[in-house]
């Protein structure tokens, strides 16, 4: 597995490509734009693979997915992927004003309308017909020509898996999974999408988030921020069949509770020992490398965002576990942590 990083900013990314990070993603929200992130990710770095881990995929037209990535690509070509996600039902409703129902149905075409234009050769018709998208672009301007830029699709339960399986190169995997849910759930459903496709296909990527928080000065801290994230993530209830999965019901229901009454520390209260060492690699150094032996063969194959807890955590101390979990990289086989190349 390649070591990478949610965007630290330059001065953390300066170090960590030099320790030997092979990997930047970019994420969003309602105060960051995936793409702008990963300009500056281009800008910013020279051998790492770069890519946004997510875009919002029905925030955008297709086209304007495969415009911003054609435009990265001539600045750093070979590195570039580009991870799609569907986002929640109300996001879609209540922040874009976009269509919010079949979302499963819909990523698979927003991939098939997102290849179409990254596909297009110089002189030929930009075409794609499908439910939900059609193309029909005759682009006189010499500005084309092929890009196999990876589409990874962010998947946590089973169809969304088995879409990415079928429909993308691989999956981008959520700081929640464990080693059962990858193991039990997410891979057989990816492998069962990719089974109709032709037998020359390259194996689905991996990559995933994995919630980490390392401290040796004050390691409680960094386990009471791993907790907070956990508890929030898990206040969504697209994770139900996860939950239901591990037989954590009762403190989920405790720690959404929590969330309605706006207390955030019994959020993280609710949130037990055994939940935090399944998804979190958390504490002082040598705890999370403790963590991530623990884990070997069940974190994500290719890529894995050693990404710090963000909610209730402020900027400067995100920077600091940034740094912090660099330490981890002599963890993993130094192979499997060399930068992209295509």
């Amino acid at each position: 597995m390649r070591f990478g990083m949610p965007w630290p900013g330059r001065e953390v990314a300066r170090e960590a490509e030099e320790a030997g990070a092979g990997a930047f993603c970019a994420g969003e929200f309602v105060d960051h734009d995936a793409y702008l992130t990963l300009a500056e990710i281009v800008a910013n770095s020279e051998r790492a693979l770069a890519g946004p881990a997510i875009a919002y995929a029905f925030a955008r037209t297709p086209y304007a997915h495969a415009t911003a990535m054609r435009q990265l690509h001539a600045r750093a070509p070979g590195r570039l992927f580009l991870g799609l996600g569907s986002a929640a039902f109300r996001i879609n409703r209540d922040w874009f004003d976009v269509p919010a129902d079949r979302p499963v149905d819909r990523i698979a075409e927003t991939v098939g309308a997102v290849r179409a234009w990254l596909h297009a050769e110089n002189g030929e018709k930009v075409g794609y017909s499908g439910e939900f998208y059609s193309i029909d672009a005759d682009v006189r301007a010499p500005v084309l020509g092929r890009l196999d830029i990876p589409v990874l699709l962010a998947a946590f339960n089973t169809r969304m898996a088995a879409t990415a399986g079928r429909v993308a190169d691989g999956v981008i995997g959520h700081g929640l999974f464990t080693r059962s849910w990858w193991n039990d759930v997410v891979r057989p459903s990816v492998e069962r999408g990719a089974a109709g496709r032709d037998e020359g296909d390259a194996r689905a990527v991996e990559h995933g988030w994995i919630i980490t928080a390392v401290d040796d000065t004050a390691p409680e801290r960094a386990v009471a921020d791993a907790r907070r994230m956990i508890a929030f993530y898990l206040t969504v209830k697209t994770y139900d069949p996860f939950v239901a999965h591990h037989g954590w019901e009762s403190p989920v229901a405790q720690l959404r509770k929590a969330f309605r009454a706006g207390d955030t520390d019994a959020m993280a209260a609710a949130v037990t020992d055994e939940m935090v060492t399944e998804i979190a690699v958390c504490g002082t150094t040598a705890d999370a490398k403790d963590a991530l032996a623990r884990r070997a063969g069940s974190l994500p194959r290719d890529v894995g965002y050693f990404a710090p807890p963000s909610f209730m955590v402020s900027h400067r101390r995100r920077a600091a576990y940034g740094r912090a979990g660099l330490a981890l990289i002599d963890t993993l086989p130094a192979a499997q942590n060399s930068v992209h190349s295509n």
